[in-house]
């Protein structure tokens, strides 16, 4: 792994090793002893030393007490804050995967805040998991267009692996990803099989990635069947609430069924079907993308594409255990397939177009 430029030789506020010897009456060897095997020292000079440590406030730098087995066994992940590309539920299962691997490699996850990437120092707590824990790499996650992560790791020469492409230009490490457009392609399939000709795409603005490679299969699928996309494609961010206003003109156009980028965003068409006296299934066939646990508890029940969030959490780690053991090996990408989970939110149309709801009447 390469240097950091800027890492301090200790940290603490200056407090030193040696001052802390002194302070306590004992030897610089005393206080690492104290440190890395306490069970050498007699209990008071243990507790004289310990106490010196609190009092001075010395925060000894990790990378030395690993240098006998050049590994701190630590793999650092950043948490970020609710993000559009990644719903908390299903970031909850890669999580749970990630860590049990990396447990049974005798690796440890050590979880941190990370700044969005695409704030004004998004490497800052990267910068401070080298220089306090002396990590062995990093697994990332929540990755978009001009991500700079991938490029500084790379430079510095710190191991990775990510979920998710880089989205833009040349493809830097080691990714695992979930082909989002596949999962789009197979909820537009399975309406088509169902009957509906009229098939909306309700996705995030333009400029995700995620979102723009799921709102791709959507158009690649309706093409293949010879069906229009001018007017069935509609956006907003990833809240119910704005979705169910940007899905209103869809629905106005006789759209018989909507795909959407997420369930949040299929939450937001359930929403604007019910205030017009409609139902999901019955009226206006509904698909979301995360498969959430809302997605089997919602009536009716959401149709939602599942996305093998344990095994990109176990390939994530695998790649990253690979790199660190043989830093000059080929960079691996993996795209994995989605699968989509039919419930009772779709279902086929009704006879002509979508159902004239009893409180109104055609114009």
């Amino acid at each position: 792994m390469a240097t950091v430029p800027g890492r301090p030789a200790d940290r603490g506020s200056g407090v030193t090793l040696a001052m802390v010897a002194r302070r306590a009456g004992v030897s610089p060897q005393t206080v690492s002893n104290a440190i890395n095997t306490p069970e050498l020292l007699r209990p008071d000079t243990l507790v004289r030393v310990r106490q010196a440590i609190d009092a001075m406030g010395y925060r000894p730098h990790r990378a030395a007490q690993t240098l006998r087995t050049r590994s701190s066994r630590l793999i650092g992940y950043g948490i970020q804050s609710v993000e559009v590309d990644r719903s908390t539920p299903v970031m909850d299962r890669f999580l749970h995967a990630l860590s049990q691997t990396a447990e049974e490699a005798g690796h440890r996850i050590l979880l941190f805040a990370s700044a969005p990437p695409e704030g004004p120092e998004p490497m800052a707590a990267y910068r401070e998991l080298l220089d306090s824990y002396s990590v062995d790499g990093f697994v990332l996650s929540g990755t978009h267009r001009g991500d700079p992560r991938q490029a500084w790791l790379d430079k510095h020469g710190v191991p990775f692996a990510a979920f998710g492409r880089l989205w833009s230009g040349r493809q830097i490490g080691d990714w695992v990803d979930v082909d989002g457009a596949a999962g789009a392609e197979a909820a537009v399939e399975h309406l088509v099989e169902l009957g509906h000709r009229r098939i909306g795409f309700l996705g995030w603005p333009r400029g995700s990635g995620a979102g723009d490679d799921r709102a791709a299969g959507w158009k690649r699928a309706m093409r293949r069947h010879g069906l229009p996309v001018r007017g069935r494609r509609a956006e907003s961010v990833d809240e119910v609430e704005r979705a169910a206003a940007a899905v209103a003109p869809l629905l106005d156009a006789g759209t018989t069924a909507v795909v959407a980028a997420s369930d949040t965003l299929a939450m937001g068409c359930y929403r604007t079907l019910r205030e017009r006296g409609q139902s999901p299934g019955e009226d206006v066939s509904v698909a979301g993308f995360d498969d959430s646990p809302a997605a089997a508890l919602v009536s009716p029940s959401l149709t939602s594409v599942d996305q093998p969030m344990a095994a990109v959490g176990r390939e994530c780690v695998r790649l990253l255990l690979e790199r660190i053991a043989d830093p000059g090996r080929a960079a691996e990408n993996l795209l994995l397939p989605p699968s989509l989970v039919a419930r009772d939110s779709t279902a086929p149309p009704w006879p002509g177009h979508a159902r004239v709801p009893a409180d109104r009447t055609p114009g």
